[in-house]
C-alpha cells in the first residue's frame, strides 16, 4: 500500500511539475499545442498570448514552451563585400543592435522563434540596405562623408548619413519578422586583400623612390659640405704657410742683421767661428778625404802662429 501511495506521489508531484513554467526576467514566452499557437482574446481580437516573467501554469505533456529573448540582443556577422558607384569593392564588417517587437510575428517568421533563423533573415535585410546605400556613393564619399556637390557638414560628417539611412530602410524592412532594429553600425571599411596588397606595394614603391630621392639629396649636400670644408682648409693652410715664409723671411732678415752688426765689430773673429764651423762641417764624417794644398786659405787658422 505505502510503495503505490508513493507511486502515486510521484506522479502527481511529476504532473504538476510539467504543470509550471518558469520565464526569466528579460524573457517571454510562447506556448504550443498541439502544434498551434496558444492564443486570448484581447478585446475581442484573438491573438497569439505572451506569457511575461514569472510563474506560469500549462498543460502538462501537451503544452510546449518557447522562451524569447526580449532585450536589445547584437548581431555581428562576418565582413560582407560590398560595391561602391564607380565599381570599387570593399570589404565592411558591420553590426546591429534589435529586439523582438512583435513576438507573435517573430516566432512564427522565424519558424518556432529560432534565433538563428532570426538572425541569418535579418543579416540579409542590413547587407541589403547597406549594399544600395555603398552603392549609391563614391568611396571618397563614404570616407568623408561628404556627397559631390554638397557643402561640408560637419556633424554630419563621416558615415553617420550612411549609417542613419540605412538604420531607416531596415527598421522598415525588418518590422514583417516582428524585430524592431534599435541601430545599424558599420565598425571597419577594408579594401579587399588583393587590393590591399596591391596598394600597399605601390604605396612602398612611392615611399621607397621618396627615400632614394632625399638620401640622394643627402648625400649632395654632404658632398658640397666636404668640399667646402676641404676648400677651407687648403685656404687655412695657404694662409699658413704665407705667414711661416713671411715669419722666417723675417727672422732670417733679422738674424742676417745680428750676423752684420757682429762681423762689423770684430771681421776677425768673426771669420775665425766661420772656419770653426767649416771645419767640424768637414770633419764630421769617417773616412773622408779632402785634396787641398798646403798653403790653401782653409787651412789658415790651423796653422802655427809666426813669433813676432
Amino acid at each position: 500500500m505505502s510503495r503505490l501511495l508513493l507511486v502515486i506521489l510521484a506522479v502527481v508531484v511529476a504532473v504538476l511539475s510539467s504543470s509550471l513554467m518558469v520565464v526569466n526576467e528579460g524573457e517571454r514566452a510562447i506556448v504550443s499545442r498541439f502544434n498551434a499557437i496558444v492564443k486570448e482574446n484581447v478585446d475581442g481580437v484573438e491573438r497569439t498570448k505572451v506569457f511575461g516573467p514569472g510563474l506560469h501554469f500549462k498543460l502538462p505533456f501537451i503544452d510546449t514552451v518557447r522562451n524569447l529573448d526580449a532585450r536589445v540582443q547584437t548581431l555581428d556577422g562576418a565582413a560582407d563585400r560590398f560595391v561602391t558607384s564607380e565599381k570599387k569593392d570593399l570589404m565592411v564588417d558591420s553590426y546591429v543592435k534589435w529586439r523582438i517587437h512583435d513576438f507573435e510575428k517573430y516566432y512564427l517568421s522565424t519558424n518556432g522563434g529560432i534565433k538563428s533563423n532570426a538572425e541569418a533573415l535579418l543579416q540579409r535585410k542590413v547587407n541589403s540596405d547597406l549594399r544600395t546605400e555603398f552603392g549609391q556613393r563614391t568611396i571618397k564619399e563614404i570616407v568623408s562623408g561628404i556627397r559631390e556637390g554638397e557643402k561640408v557638414d560637419k556633424e554630419n560628417s563621416g558615415r553617420d548619413e550612411l549609417q542613419r539611412n540605412a538604420l531607416e530602410n531596415v527598421r522598415k524592412s525588418a518590422e514583417d519578422l516582428g524585430i524592431e532594429v534599435v541601430d545599424v553600425r558599420v565598425k571597419q571599411i577594408n579594401l579587399p586583400t588583393n587590393v590591399s596588397s596591391s596598394i600597399f606595394q605601390r604605396m612602398r614603391a612611392e615611399r621607397q623612390a621618396v627615400a632614394k630621392e632625399h638620401r640622394a639629396q643627402g648625400r649632395e649636400e654632404a658632398e658640397k659640405i666636404r668640399a667646402t670644408a676641404d676648400a677651407n682648409v687648403v685656404v687655412r693652410l695657404s694662409n699658413a704657410q704665407r705667414n711661416a715664409q713671411v715669419l722666417r723671411g723675417e727672422g732670417d732678415a733679422v738674424a742676417a742683421k745680428i750676423y752684420a752688426d757682429a762681423y762689423k765689430k770684430d771681421p776677425e773673429f768673426y771669420a775665425f767661428m766661420r772656419s770653426l764651423d767649416a771645419y767640424r762641417a768637414s770633419f764630421a764624417g769617417s773616412g773622408n778625404v779632402m785634396v787641398l794644398e798646403p798653403d790653401s786659405e782653409f787651412f789658415r787658422y790651423m796653422k802655427e802662429a809666426k813669433p813676432k
